[in-house]
């Protein structure tokens, strides 16, 4: 790090001991770096999508919200760092604790088990799609900094949504992520599909794409132009094409459309979220096969986090590859989408890659 990074990160790092709320974030392909802080005044909690209509802050949503994972907005009123060097402590919110103990890693032979829970209803034709995930925990050295973290992956994933956000009710959280749930300003806006998933080839994207990722692409992209039909939106598309992300390479389709009504960007997110790239087809029924039958709770991975501003710029993204950092632990979180002909070594080994994303940022 340079000596001003270092100087920042000793700051940021300071900032959930001293329980102020946060949030550092780096746009894709942008070399600037943006904070935001809420030092006074209770954070907001919410439990239904549609509460966000007409607000404004940095959400963190999770994939499920309940009483103990409520959608969060952060209202800054604090955007430089430097003004919170010698800001007054507070007492440390306890809720790490509980998480931590809520998350064990999920073994080979776990993961196999529910894999096969999954894929049966799939080949029984029950749905077209399921996503299974998993956590890891590793333990969380002494001289661990989540803000060096941050200023590695900023510098190691520029195609990506890199951000360290912090309040009392969901922790300290760190990701990077390439997939967009809805971005725009004014009248112009923006959603994709994000699926399938193989290596990078020699560092370079992969041409050649096999019938399970295109298929699986292709699910999550008829899904959105569902949705966004039902609003009797038609959406301009262009894809799908190959991105990468860290290591990785994806499919993606980008949709853009014209939104007058910007007041209801809660109902446009209640719409989306979690697609199928997160959750599965049918929706609905996917979602409650997987909080049933998925066996932990993915808090606020596979949620989404961003900006929220219906008068201006609004990028909110799905949060994908990243990590909750607790006071002892880390515990990262991957996940893959599976078809009636996924196989198993297949996509246990793809979600080893997926963790390497997070895993890769948390030596010194």
């Amino acid at each position: 790090m340079s000596p001003k990074e270092k100087l920042y990160a000793d700051i940021i790092d300071s900032l959930a001991n001293r329980n102020i709320s946060f949030a550092l974030y780096r746009a894709p392909e942008d070399k600037n770096i943006h904070f935001l802080a809420q030092t006074t005044g209770h954070i907001r909690t919410f439990y239904d999508l549609k509460e966000l209509n007409g607000e404004q802050g940095f959400v963190i949503a999770p994939f499920h919200s309940g009483s103990n994972k409520p959608i969060v907005l952060i209202q800054p009123d604090c955007l430089e760092l430097e003004k919170l060097a010698a800001t007054p402590c507070e007492p440390l919110n306890e809720l790490d604790d509980a998480f931590e103990e809520s998350n064990r890693d999920a073994s080979k032979e776990e993961y196999t088990r529910k894999f096969h829970a999954f894929v049966q209803p799939l080949q029984e034709k029950e749905f077209d799609k399921l996503v299974l995930s998993r956590s890891t925990t590793l333990r969380r050295e002494a001289t661990f900094s989540p803000a060096a973290a941050f200023f590695r992956a900023s510098k190691r994933y520029t195609h990506s949504y890199v951000y360290l956000c912090y309040t009392p009710q969901t922790g300290m959280w760190l990701g990077s992520t390439p997939e967009i749930i809805l971005s725009g300003e004014q009248g112009s806006w923006s959603t994709t599909a994000l699926a399938g998933t193989q290596s990078l080839q020699q560092g370079e994207l992969p041409i050649n794409w096999d019938s399970k990722n295109k298929k699986e692409q292709q699910l999550v992209a008829s899904y959105i132009r569902r949705q966004l039909q039902t609003l009797h939106i038609q959406p301009t598309e262009k894809g799908p094409y190959a991105v990468r992300a860290g290591e990785l390479a994806h499919l993606k389709t980008d949709f853009h459309f014209a939104l007058q009504e910007t007041n209801s960007l809660g109902d446009m997110l209640k719409l989306l979220h979690p697609t199928p790239a997160v959750c599965g087809l049918p929706k609905e029924k996917a979602y409650r096969f997987i909080l049933s039958q998925e066996g932990y709770d993915r808090s606020y991975y596979s949620g989404f986090i961003g900006n929220l501003n219906p008068s201006g710029r609004s990028d909110l993204y799905v949060n994908l590859r990243c990590m909750h950092i607790g006071k002892e632990q880390l515990t990262l979180y991957a996940g893959g989408g599976l078809l009636p002909t996924s196989k198993l070594a297949d996509e246990w080994n793809e979600t080893e890659k997926k963790l390497q994303t997070m895993l890769a940022i948390t030596n010194n």
